[in-house]
């Protein structure tokens, strides 16, 4: 029995187990800390028990759980949080641009520059910008659906009023196609890519709640959004898809609404922390999200970021710069991944500089009480 008084081995029971429900004392140290399983860094089978090893086990698994002995700690290993990174510059500095594509296959067109409204396009490979094939008109504050190489670029605004023209880009050049019914600007859009997507929100300059879909040839009136928006962010596909903050009634009032879009009607889903408008969005559907930046009514600019679960928007890690009227990515196929490019910062100054949102798969945690 070694140390351990006689009493508590009378209660192993015939089957091998411990019946410890009539016992009273105190188990000496050394029966309860095996120092033998100070080197542990893989798990066994559940229900083993948890290990103390002298540093945290490399690889680890969601849910895995150990006592690091060099710190005297509980941890586990749960789900990763996300951080912004720097990443490329770009080669010409704008505001209220169009942005489509993921993180590492972005494309950013048209928007406004110190010399106006710009044809440029630049695309990203995840460390560098390039310039490619410009659009047809210079434009900004219009709504982009799709990916780096199937996109939209629809309406916006020429400097006095609405465009009415919206281009198709096929990876190598821009097209003139179809207008919309509702000629709008500072609106947004959503889409798996340039011939599947709806565009909602805006002004005419008449704010508006007027939601259309595109086919590839034409487009179609759908249900109106519940709350009349502009300057709003959103993104996802033609049949699911978010809304998010903007202008709306009464008056010009930023809001931090978000709707949610369904294929056929548009409903109120959990709000915003904060009020924005002119930030920007990612998300691949309607039940996953990040909302960054934009213009609040306590600042110019904001850092803030917000991650959506599909029902709760909870602050997350900052950006590095304050901007507004920035490019976002549309992120299709992935809710662990944005980026932020260009816009005005808190001095109203252009930037040309991006950042990378990256959630890790799994991260490390230490067991804290209250």
């Amino acid at each position: 029995m070694g140390t351990i008084k006689q009493n508590y081995a009378n209660n192993i029971t015939s089957g091998g187990d411990f019946d410890a429900t009539d016992l009273s004392g105190t188990i000496p140290a050394d029966n309860i800390n095996n120092t033998s399983v100070s080197s542990v860094t893989t798990y066994g089978t559940a229900g083993s028990g948890v290990v103390s090893v002298a540093s945290d086990p490399s690889p680890a698994s969601t849910g895995d759980v150990w006592f690091n002995t060099a710190v005297n700690k509980f941890r586990y290993t749960g789900a990763g949080t996300g951080s912004w990174a720097s990443g490329g510059s770009l080669n010409t500095a704008r505001d209220s641009l169009y942005s489509t594509g993921s993180q590492t296959a972005n494309l950013v067109y048209s928007g406004q520059n110190p010399s106006g409204n710009t044809v440029n396009v630049e695309s990203y490979d995840g460390s560098s910008w390039t310039e490619i094939a410009n659009v047809n008109t210079a434009l900004r504050s219009g709504a982009s659906a799709g990916t780096s190489t199937s996109a939209l670029k629809i309406d916006g605004y020429t400097g006095s009023g609405a465009s009415g023209t919206v281009e198709s880009w096929n990876g190598s050049a821009w097209t003139e196609i179809t207008e919309l019914n509702t000629s709008r600007f500072d609106g947004t859009a959503a889409g798996a890519s340039g011939s599947a997507a709806i565009a909602f929100g805006g002004s005419t300059p008449t704010r508006v709640g007027n939601n259309e879909s595109w086919n590839g040839t034409s487009w179609t009136e759908l249900n109106d959004m519940v709350v009349i928006t502009s300057f709003n962010r959103g993104g996802g596909t033609s049949t699911a898809a978010l809304s998010t903050a903007g202008y709306a009634p009464p008056g010009s009032t930023r809001v931090g609404k978000t709707e949610s879009w369904d294929g056929t009607n548009w409903t109120e889903v959990g709000d915003l922390n904060l009020v924005r408008n002119a930030h920007a969005y990612s998300g691949s559907g309607n039940t996953t999200g990040l909302v960054f930046a934009g213009d609040n009514p306590g600042a110019p600019t904001t850092v803030n970021t917000e991650s959506y679960d599909g029902s709760t928007w909870t602050e997350v890690a900052n950006l590095a710069t304050a901007r507004y009227r920035l490019g976002g990515s549309s992120n299709i196929g992935t809710s662990i991944s944005a980026l932020a490019s260009s816009g005005y910062n808190s001095s109203d100054s252009r930037q040309t500089s991006s950042e990378e949102w990256t959630v890790p798969s799994t991260a490390t945690n230490t067991v804290t009480t209250s």
